[in-house]
């Protein structure tokens, strides 16, 4: 018979302890440059960008590079673990710049470049997750993730003027799912890094445009469209039917990072010191 007292009580002692146990994403070397970096406040996440606001306000359109996996990053993963989740660091940073910025479909010398790369990826501990969503049954308002079961995502991203190069906006970021809030469980090894995606483009979108800059509707036909629509009503409410039953987050249900990646392909990491300029 299960005792939900058993798993709760050391689980909410540990979540009292460290609610926020994120630690900064690593210099992997990969952007141009590190100088002139500071820390907007964020309570979940850490961050680290610099901007050239008069030279990224006069940027008309950019080139999405394709993410890459840092030197030694994401080893252990399978090839598909590996295509999905930079599909979906893809995905979420072309959602979040095109409302900022037009996308060039291909490299030229009139669009900057945006290039990333995953410097870190924690797993997501399976063991840990079933016991969470245990918890969770009778814990139904908010998420309680086991200590040490945790993962997460960091990546690093510039923003590189057309033609010469020149960093415009860089940004660190770094988050890993919280153990009190609203970070779903998962069996999936990749559930967290794929959940933190999302509040990545977001962040990735606003470290590389400035308030001057605003926010436009989406063109048509959207230039984010090879990545599936934006907000698919089916596959979201289908993933929160089986949520509310299984207290899991399941990236399969909601075809999280399916996308075939065009360069990923047995890439296993990036050369910090490869060409920035139209791959």
């Amino acid at each position: 018979m299960f005792r939900p007292h058993i798993v709760l009580v050391p689980l909410l002692a540990a979540t009292g302890l460290a609610a926020c146990h994120t630690t900064p994403a690593p210099s992997s070397g990969y952007l141009a440059s590190y100088d002139g970096f500071e820390r907007p406040g964020s309570r979940s996440a850490s961050i680290s960008q610099r901007r050239d606001d008069p030279a990224s306000d006069a940027v008309a359109s950019v080139f999405l590079q394709p993410a890459v996996f840092a030197p030694g990053v994401g080893d252990r993963l399978t090839p598909t673990e590996r295509l999905r989740v930079l599909n979906e660091v893809d995905r979420q940073i072309c959602f979040e710049v095109s409302e900022r910025f037009t996308i060039a479909p291909q490299a030229s010398a009139d669009a900057a470049v945006i290039r990333t790369a995953v410097v870190r990826l924690q797993t997501t501990g399976r063991i840990g997750s079933a016991a969470s969503a245990a918890v969770g049954y009778f814990v139904p308002v908010i998420d309680l993730r086991a200590p040490g079961a945790t993962g997460g995502l960091a990546i690093e991203s510039e923003l590189l003027e057309a033609g010469s190069g020149r960093q415009l906006a860089a940004v660190s970021w770094a988050r890993n799912a919280q153990y009190v809030g609203r970070d779903s469980p998962s069996l999936s090894r990749i559930g967290d890094a794929l959940q933190m995606a999302e509040p990545m483009g977001d962040a990735v979108g606003d470290a590389f445009a400035s308030k001057a800059r605003k926010v436009h509707d989406i063109p048509r036909p959207d230039p984010c469209a090879a990545y599936g629509p934006r907000r698919n009503i089916g596959r979201m409410a289908a993933g929160f039917a089986v949520g509310q039953v299984t207290g899991l987050y399941h990236p399969e249900i909601e075809v999280a990072g399916v996308r075939a990646h065009p360069s990923a392909a047995g890439q296993g990491s990036a050369d910090p010191q490869s060409s920035s300029q139209g791959d």
